[in-house]
């Protein structure tokens, strides 16, 4: 079992993790016809903003309540209202999804009275659902924001029916691309289930042409979809972060779940395969069958490479689990584990410590590894330490193609195992030609 330390120091010296508001803004952007909306500064909204473009390379609708400073003092209920009223008007949004910051979270807005006040007010907003997050961005990071949008949709949207004998509810955390989701939406529906999806960001922003401009989000799960999740016979819970909203949807329709917290890597996959032949009871289709031996085969040819590697990890814990056990498994040693917030997961970790910290903590302790893997913001400390970089997590902005990668299920894991195997090969074949 794995020792989990919190760093000692007042500040972050070299950030790791993203606000609670960016997560949550993130989940909302996997809603069809969606419009997030950020109570708080304009600065706020625009560093989340451009974080999101720059790491998918699509533009993004969010918006803001533009709060002064004189605002602040004297309260933010006006500015809520003709956010709303203004969005209304010019973007039409079939929902919006509304959260806190750190600067009205602090204030301590009173956030459902101003809600229920402004419907009081404005009849016409009446059917417009509007989905409330708390998300202070002085707490949690951006696992925690997204997954709290995702039970706040729980909570709200979902409603009662009669109940389909192969719908399955999707919950999906946000350790998972676009490409991910998409991959896992094939396994599931060549199981003959009808997955609903949420957040279906790879409907939104797996990067794809539009036939024309739209304020809001193209695509991703429909109103009436998130409607229909309390007919559906089964939850699906991908990653830890997702248990609370699996646990709502019990509690609400009596729906039953089960939380796969890791679906990269050989058992884990199979794991996952074999619950959906239970649940559907159908076997597991040839196609996947041939993409475990291509996995198995996979393993074989790079484990010369991963034998006794040492590697340290910056990833929020829902994906650093996954891939700490995937090294793990394939010989290599993780040599740190650092991580943005606290998880259940993170005392299973096959590693002596794991550091909630950031990225100056990372620094510190990969000194000697012979692979980093964290996310754009390691390339400083690659180039210092002389040690390759697998970029993973959030936010990636000097690659291409984040919206479509994929590293779950056989393949996947497959293609995982090629590139970070690939690292290990051209780092092999660097130090042979130095000596």
């Amino acid at each position: 079992m794995a020792t989990v330390a919190t760093g000692k120091k007042s500040v972050a010296v070299n950030p790791l993790k993203q606000s609670q508001p960016l997560g949550a803004a993130l989940a909302f952007l996997g809603l069809k016809g969606m419009m997030p909306l950020l109570h708080g500064s304009q600065g706020c909204t625009a560093f989340a903003k451009v974080t999101l473009v720059r790491h998918f390379r699509e533009a993004i609708p969010l918006s803001t309540t533009a709060m002064t400073e004189v605002t602040t003092i004297l309260g933010g209920e006006d500015n809520v209202e003709k956010a709303i009223l203004t969005l209304v008007e010019k973007s039409k949004p079939q929902i919006i999804g509304l959260c806190t910051t750190g600067l009205t979270e602090t204030r301590g807005d009173d956030m459902e009275g101003i809600l229920r006040s402004i419907r009081k007010r404005h009849p016409e907003l009446y059917d417009l659902p509007i989905v409330f997050v708390s998300a202070p961005d002085f707490r949690g990071a951006l696992q925690d924001g997204f997954a709290a949008a995702v039970e706040s949709m729980m909570r709200e949207l979902p409603q009662t029916g009669e109940t389909r004998h192969h719908q399955v509810t999707l919950l999906v955390s946000s350790a998972f691309t676009p490409g991910d989701v998409q991959e896992i939406k094939e396994i599931i529906t060549a199981f003959g289930l009808v997955p609903i999806v949420v957040p279906n960001l790879s409907g939104s922003l797996d990067g794809h042409l539009s036939d024309s401009f739209s304020p809001v989000t193209t695509g991703g799960t429909t109103l009436a979809e998130l409607r229909e999740i309390g007919t559906s016979v089964y939850t699906i819970a991908l990653g830890e972060s997702m248990r609370e909203s699996a646990k709502i949807l019990e509690k609400r329709f009596g729906i039953p779940y089960e939380v796969f917290s890791n679906l990269t890597g050989l058992g884990a996959v199979d794991e996952f395969m074999q619950g959906l032949s239970d649940l559907s009871g159908i076997p597991v289709p040839d196609k996947y069958c041939h993409q475990r031996r291509q996995l198995q085969d996979a393993m074989l040819d790079t484990h010369f490479y991963f034998g006794h590697k040492r590697v340290s990890l910056a990833l929020e814990p829902d994906l650093l689990s996954p891939i700490a056990w995937l090294l793990h498994g394939m010989g290599a040693e993780i040599q740190a584990a650092v991580t943005t917030t606290k998880s259940p997961l993170l005392e299973t970790l096959p590693v002596e410590t794991v550091t909630i910290g950031d990225l100056a903590d990372f620094e510190e302790l990969a000194v000697g590894s012979d692979l980093l893997i964290t996310n754009s913001y390691g390339a400083d400390i690659s180039r210092r330490l002389n040690i390759p970089l697998y970029r993973q997590g959030f936010p990636i902005v000097d690659r291409l193609g984040n919206g479509q990668r994929c590293t779950v299920g056989y393949r996947g894991t497959t293609q995982l195992l090629f590139e970070i195997g690939n690292l290990f090969l051209e780092q092999e074949e660097s130090s042979h030609s130095k000596s």
